[in-house]
Protein backbone atom coordinates (compact mmCIF):
# COMPACT_ATOMS: atom_id res chain seq x y z
CA UNK A 1 0.00 0.00 0.00
CA UNK A 2 0.96 3.34 -0.56
CA UNK A 3 1.18 6.44 1.02
CA UNK A 4 -1.62 9.23 0.38
CA UNK A 5 -0.26 13.25 1.24
CA UNK A 6 -2.28 16.23 1.61
CA UNK A 7 -1.84 19.96 1.46
CA UNK A 8 -4.48 22.18 2.95
CA UNK A 9 -4.31 25.75 3.54
CA UNK A 10 -6.81 29.59 2.79
CA UNK A 11 -6.83 30.44 -0.91
CA UNK A 12 -4.03 31.67 -2.28
CA UNK A 13 -1.56 29.93 0.61
CA UNK A 14 0.45 28.44 -1.83
CA UNK A 15 -0.53 25.07 -1.40
CA UNK A 16 -0.40 23.97 -5.41
CA UNK A 17 2.81 25.47 -6.06
CA UNK A 18 4.11 23.35 -2.98
CA UNK A 19 1.96 19.71 -3.93
CA UNK A 20 3.94 20.10 -7.70
CA UNK A 21 7.23 21.02 -5.66
CA UNK A 22 6.94 18.08 -3.24
CA UNK A 23 5.89 15.81 -6.07
CA UNK A 24 8.99 16.98 -7.87
CA UNK A 25 11.40 16.13 -5.13
CA UNK A 26 10.04 13.09 -4.17
CA UNK A 27 9.74 11.74 -7.76
CA UNK A 28 14.07 12.85 -7.87
CA UNK A 29 14.41 10.20 -4.90
CA UNK A 30 13.19 7.66 -6.95
CA UNK A 31 9.51 7.54 -5.58
CA UNK A 32 6.33 6.53 -7.79
CA UNK A 33 4.40 9.79 -7.25
CA UNK A 34 0.60 10.71 -8.18
CA UNK A 35 -0.20 14.52 -8.38
CA UNK A 36 -3.74 15.21 -7.84
CA UNK A 37 -6.11 17.62 -6.57
CA UNK A 38 -9.76 18.20 -5.26
CA UNK A 39 -12.17 19.17 -6.63
CA UNK A 40 -10.50 17.28 -9.49
CA UNK A 41 -8.45 14.88 -10.57
CA UNK A 42 -10.92 12.34 -12.24
CA UNK A 43 -13.25 13.67 -15.34
CA UNK A 44 -16.19 13.43 -13.42
CA UNK A 45 -14.67 15.20 -11.10
CA UNK A 46 -13.32 17.74 -12.48
CA UNK A 47 -16.77 18.75 -14.60
CA UNK A 48 -18.03 19.11 -10.33
CA UNK A 49 -15.46 21.46 -9.34
CA UNK A 50 -16.58 23.80 -12.72
CA UNK A 51 -19.94 23.68 -10.89
CA UNK A 52 -18.72 24.83 -7.38
CA UNK A 53 -15.59 27.21 -8.04
CA UNK A 54 -17.18 29.27 -10.78
CA UNK A 55 -19.89 31.90 -10.66
CA UNK A 56 -21.39 33.93 -7.79
CA UNK A 57 -20.37 33.27 -4.19
CA UNK A 58 -24.80 32.80 -3.33
CA UNK A 59 -24.72 30.13 -5.97
CA UNK A 60 -24.99 26.80 -3.77
CA UNK A 61 -25.87 27.12 0.03
CA UNK A 62 -23.15 24.91 2.24
CA UNK A 63 -25.04 22.31 2.47
CA UNK A 64 -25.57 21.61 -1.23
CA UNK A 65 -21.92 22.35 -1.45
CA UNK A 66 -20.89 19.38 1.03
CA UNK A 67 -22.96 17.21 -1.33
CA UNK A 68 -21.05 18.38 -4.74
CA UNK A 69 -17.66 18.39 -2.97
CA UNK A 70 -18.31 14.77 -1.33
CA UNK A 71 -19.61 13.66 -4.95
CA UNK A 72 -16.61 14.85 -6.57
CA UNK A 73 -14.36 13.36 -3.77
CA UNK A 74 -16.22 9.92 -4.03
CA UNK A 75 -15.53 9.77 -8.31
CA UNK A 76 -11.92 10.57 -7.26
CA UNK A 77 -11.08 8.14 -5.09
CA UNK A 78 -12.73 5.17 -6.86
CA UNK A 79 -10.47 6.22 -9.87
CA UNK A 80 -7.41 7.47 -9.08
CA UNK A 81 -6.28 7.85 -5.49
CA UNK A 82 -7.37 4.04 -4.11
CA UNK A 83 -6.04 2.19 -7.43
CA UNK A 84 -2.67 4.33 -7.22
CA UNK A 85 -2.18 3.68 -3.07
CA UNK A 86 -3.27 -0.33 -3.99
CA UNK A 87 -0.42 0.19 -6.58
CA UNK A 88 2.38 1.30 -3.91
CA UNK A 89 2.65 4.98 -5.28
CA UNK A 90 2.65 8.32 -3.30
CA UNK A 91 -0.66 10.35 -3.95
CA UNK A 92 0.21 13.59 -3.24
CA UNK A 93 -3.13 15.58 -3.27
CA UNK A 94 -3.90 19.71 -2.83
CA UNK A 95 -7.40 19.52 -0.79
CA UNK A 96 -8.81 16.65 0.25
CA UNK A 97 -11.76 16.30 3.31
CA UNK A 98 -10.08 18.65 5.73
CA UNK A 99 -10.91 21.54 2.85
CA UNK A 100 -14.82 20.50 3.16
CA UNK A 101 -14.61 20.27 6.97
CA UNK A 102 -13.22 23.72 7.09
CA UNK A 103 -14.74 25.28 4.58
CA UNK A 104 -18.48 24.73 4.81
CA UNK A 105 -18.41 22.62 8.34
CA UNK A 106 -16.43 25.16 10.20
CA UNK A 107 -16.47 28.38 8.27
CA UNK A 108 -19.88 28.40 6.35
CA UNK A 109 -22.14 27.21 9.55
CA UNK A 110 -22.07 24.44 12.31
CA UNK A 111 -22.41 21.69 9.70
CA UNK A 112 -19.11 19.68 11.05
CA UNK A 113 -21.04 16.45 11.94
CA UNK A 114 -23.30 16.88 9.21
CA UNK A 115 -19.56 16.48 6.75
CA UNK A 116 -18.21 14.27 9.64
CA UNK A 117 -21.04 12.18 8.40
CA UNK A 118 -21.31 12.20 4.87
CA UNK A 119 -17.89 11.52 4.92
CA UNK A 120 -17.78 8.59 6.77
CA UNK A 121 -20.27 6.99 4.76
CA UNK A 122 -19.11 7.97 1.94
CA UNK A 123 -15.60 8.18 1.36
CA UNK A 124 -13.83 6.77 4.70
CA UNK A 125 -10.32 7.18 4.27
CA UNK A 126 -7.99 9.84 6.00
CA UNK A 127 -4.69 11.05 4.69
CA UNK A 128 -1.21 9.58 6.47
CA UNK A 129 -0.02 12.60 6.27
CA UNK A 130 -1.87 15.93 5.97
CA UNK A 131 0.55 19.38 5.47
CA UNK A 132 -1.24 22.48 6.20
CA UNK A 133 0.26 25.24 4.81
CA UNK A 134 -0.07 28.32 7.22
CA UNK A 135 -0.38 32.12 6.35
CA UNK A 136 -1.78 35.58 7.26
CA UNK A 137 -4.85 35.70 5.39
CA UNK A 138 -4.34 38.91 4.38
CA UNK A 139 -1.52 38.56 2.49
CA UNK A 140 -3.11 34.90 1.27
CA UNK A 141 -6.63 36.93 0.22
CA UNK A 142 -4.36 39.81 -1.71
CA UNK A 143 -2.39 37.38 -3.92
CA UNK A 144 -5.55 35.25 -4.28
CA UNK A 145 -7.64 37.93 -5.67
CA UNK A 146 -4.88 39.22 -7.97
CA UNK A 147 -5.02 35.53 -9.95
CA UNK A 148 -7.76 37.28 -11.73
CA UNK A 149 -9.21 33.62 -13.19
CA UNK A 150 -12.64 31.90 -13.24
CA UNK A 151 -12.41 30.11 -9.79
CA UNK A 152 -12.36 32.49 -7.44
CA UNK A 153 -15.78 31.99 -6.01
CA UNK A 154 -14.75 31.43 -2.18
CA UNK A 155 -12.36 34.44 -2.24
CA UNK A 156 -14.73 36.81 -3.42
CA UNK A 157 -16.14 35.85 0.29
CA UNK A 158 -14.14 38.29 1.55
CA UNK A 159 -11.04 38.53 4.16
CA UNK A 160 -13.20 37.78 7.01
CA UNK A 161 -13.94 34.75 5.65
CA UNK A 162 -10.30 33.62 4.91
CA UNK A 163 -9.95 34.37 8.43
CA UNK A 164 -12.52 32.01 9.98
CA UNK A 165 -11.12 29.53 7.87
CA UNK A 166 -7.53 29.67 9.01
CA UNK A 167 -8.69 29.06 12.36
CA UNK A 168 -11.19 26.33 11.24
CA UNK A 169 -7.67 24.43 9.80
CA UNK A 170 -5.80 25.16 13.15
CA UNK A 171 -8.76 23.87 14.92
CA UNK A 172 -8.62 20.52 12.89
CA UNK A 173 -4.81 20.55 13.43
CA UNK A 174 -5.49 20.08 16.56
CA UNK A 175 -8.38 17.57 16.19
CA UNK A 176 -6.29 15.48 14.31
CA UNK A 177 -2.72 16.08 15.53
CA UNK A 178 -1.86 12.48 14.69
CA UNK A 179 -1.42 13.12 11.11
CA UNK A 180 -1.60 17.08 10.38
CA UNK A 181 1.57 18.91 10.29
CA UNK A 182 1.77 22.69 10.55
CA UNK A 183 4.27 24.62 8.19
CA UNK A 184 5.10 28.47 7.88
CA UNK A 185 3.62 29.74 4.47
CA UNK A 186 5.00 33.13 5.41
CA UNK A 187 8.53 33.11 4.13
CA UNK A 188 10.22 32.06 0.44
CA UNK A 189 8.41 29.57 -1.07
CA UNK A 190 12.20 27.60 -1.00
CA UNK A 191 11.98 27.22 2.85
CA UNK A 192 8.05 25.97 3.03
CA UNK A 193 9.16 23.38 0.57
CA UNK A 194 12.02 22.25 2.37
CA UNK A 195 9.85 21.63 5.46
CA UNK A 196 7.04 20.29 3.67
CA UNK A 197 9.75 17.70 2.20
CA UNK A 198 10.91 16.91 5.46
CA UNK A 199 7.40 16.23 7.20
CA UNK A 200 7.24 13.85 3.98
CA UNK A 201 10.66 12.11 4.39
CA UNK A 202 9.53 11.28 7.96
CA UNK A 203 6.18 10.19 6.74
CA UNK A 204 7.27 7.78 4.29
CA UNK A 205 10.49 6.43 6.51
Amino acid sequence: MGRFITLEGIDGAGKSTQAKLLAEALRAEGRDVVLTREPGGSVGAQEIRRLVLEGNPDRWSAETEILLFTAARRDHLERLVEPALRAGKVVVCDRFADSTRAYQGLSRGDLCDKVDALHKLMIGREPDLTLLIDMDPATAWGRAMGRRGSEERFEEFGLEFQERLRQGFLELAKRFSDRFRIVDGNRRSEAVAADALAHARGALA
